[in-house]
């Protein structure tokens, strides 16, 4: 049923002259930042917790959001936190 689905929506799209922006199966490399965020999620947040309840997957979710987007190196950012690395060039 979700191939036809997805069938249906790239036919009328295709018809009705509407540009699809999406990853074509089997290309994560379209989208190669994002495709390793997904790896990094799945693999430090949800293969990791069990979670009991709606609450509870949006407090480790939020849990792991902040320690992924302020105290974990990065090597982006020249293998540093994003939050020393916002202190460190923010003082102009």
């Amino acid at each position: 049923m979700e191939k036809f689905c997805d069938r249906a929506v790239l036919l009328w799209a295709h018809l009705h002259g509407v540009a699809l922006c999406l990853i074509e199966p089997g290309k994560p490399n379209q989208n190669a930042y994002i495709e390793s965020f997904n790896d990094s999620f799945r693999d430090e947040c949800l293969n990791v917790h069990w979670f009991l309840s709606l609450a509870d997957a949006q407090e480790k979710i939020e849990n792991w959001r902040i320690e992924y987007n302020e105290d974990r190196t990065h090597s982006s950012l020249g293998n540093v936190a994003p939050r020393e690395y916002y202190l460190n060039h923010s003082q102009a």
